[in-house]
């Protein structure tokens, strides 16, 4: 029998469990480590829809979503021009637009039903916090999802006929999206605060602020939101927990025409302007909902374009689709707290901003964002880990938001509930964190990570459309 001769040097590729690599190093061997896992969990009724949509159906989605990346990528919203939710699409009668899924009163969470009588006594349907409690309750005031109306609220917002809006346009699309003019820090409604401080918030919004920004509208034209949202990125930003960048490149585009308010709006405006870093947030939510509001045109598409929470659920819509798919709002966890707080204060996730991380901004722009870093794990490491987790689970990447600590990479864009299930990697949004039950507003900020079960859902769906 002719010998074998064995060789001498052995390099090792190993699959799946990373101990087996770890205990080759330790012994001084070569080793490359693939890291693969079990595609959704094993589960076999998934890994056969996963087959057929990454199989007999892949030309038909992924042709699809390659419109819907296009349409993210390449419209160009505009803030055209002020409005008021009473001419936001579809709004009749004595209503409160909230974030999130559809929900009733009583199932509302803390936060919510606070920002809810607030707006209530805003409106002038109550003359306090307790009168409004007895009109919610009783259904006296209707309540309806704000994404219904083409529109996106952060927090714990809601918002009645007379707070202004931004109305922002994306012509390549011929779609219109809408958002509140943002409250700002402190003692507000959207932190889910029922205050006399936050009711005045809210009436100076409608009585000041709207017919202000109206007029510095008029004399600056149409502004490219996303532009300057890019710029804010380059310079720290994520657009979402962080806006100072954008909100200050904002404020000096319309600075000549701030200075020409009337006197008696002047300084009010510009003191609320000051004070308020969040200002661009808003509007940034307003114009990814118009880009949204155009990819969700585009049928058999597995890409998200709508994803919203309202503190009780959390809710998902695939484009070409008009049905939700709900489960439990999850906890923000990698989480910082004000002095005195912690976990067990803190309100589920909440809000209708998670429409940015559809867009390439929030968690996908975490990787260029120090003050994002600070909540995942304090390095610029762990804030590249969390960019690098959406570019697993997403269709494409931006041309038009780059990260500088990335080597200038794009930042990943739409995301594939077929990943998302293949993976188990679900998106992580990062977000403010409110009280669950004092009403004492923001107690600290973290990222949520968003469920499955409602991606696995959703992907379901998908696949009952296309007949699998």
């Amino acid at each position: 029998m002719p010998r074998v001769a064995l060789p001498e040097q052995v390099e090792v590729v190993t699959v799946g469990l990373p101990m087996f690599a770890e205990a080759i190093r330790e012994q001084g061997g070569s080793v490359q480590q693939v890291d693969w896992r079990i595609p959704a969990g094993g589960d076999p009724a998934a890994v056969r829809l996963l087959t057929a949509l990454f199989g007999r159906h892949a030309a038909v989605v992924d042709e699809a979503n390659r419109e819907v990346v296009r349409r993210l990528d390449e419209g160009v919203p505009q803030l055209v021009a002020m409005g008021r939710i009473a001419d936001v699409p579809g709004y009749t009668g004595r209503t409160l637009l909230h974030c999130g899924p559809p929900i009733d009163y009583a199932e509302a969470c803390d936060p919510l039903r606070r920002s809810m009588r607030a707006a209530v006594v805003a409106e002038g349907w109550a003359v306090d916090v307790a009168e409004a409690d007895g009109l919610l309750a009783r259904g006296d005031v209707a309540l309806d999802a704000a994404n219904h109306h083409d529109t996106v609220v952060p927090m714990a917002s809601a918002v009645g006929p007379s707070q202004p809006v931004f109305v922002v346009e994306n012509r390549e699309g011929g779609t219109r999206a809408y958002a509140p003019v943002n409250q700002g820090p402190g003692e507000v409604a959207w932190f889910g605060r029922e205050t006399d401080a936050a009711i005045a918030r809210l009436r100076f919004l409608a009585d000041v602020a709207g017919d202000a920004l109206a007029h510095v509208l008029a004399g600056s034209g149409p502004i490219d939101l996303l532009a300057l949202a890019a710029q804010g990125i380059t310079m720290g930003d994520d657009l979402h927990m962080r806006t100072q960048a954008a909100t200050n490149l904002l404020t000096r585009a319309v600075l000549p025409h701030l200075a020409s308010l009337p006197e008696a709006a002047r300084g009010p405006f510009a003191s609320y302007l000051a004070g308020n870093h969040l200002f661009f947030l808003n509007a940034a939510m307003a114009a990814a909902k118009s880009l949204q509001l155009w990819a969700e045109q585009v049928p058999y598409s597995s890409i998200v374009t709508t994803m919203s929470r309202n503190g009780t659920t959390f809710g998902i819509k695939l484009a070409g689709s008009p049905d939700w798919h709900l489960c439990e709002a999850p906890p923000v966890g990698d989480a910082l707290y004000y002095s005195g707080f912690g976990p067990e204060t803190a309100a589920r996730d909440v809000g209708d901003s998670a429409v940015l991380e559809l867009t390439g901004m929030g968690g996908p722009a975490a990787g260029g964002s120090a003050a994002v870093a600070a909540f995942l794990g304090g390095t610029m490491a762990g804030a590249a880990e969390a960019t690098r987790s959406f570019r697993a689970i997403c269709a494409g990447t931006s041309s038009r938001f780059t990260l500088p600590p990335l080597e200038f990479e794009g930042t990943p864009l739409g995301i594939d509930v077929r990943k998302v299930v293949e993976t188990g990697i679900t998106p992580k949004v990062t977000t403010g964190i409110l009280h669950a039950a004092a009403g004492t507003g923001q107690v600290g900020a973290g990222v949520a990570t968003a469920p499955l079960e409602c991606f696995a859902a959703a992907l379901r769906a998908l696949g009952e459309r296309l007949g699998s």
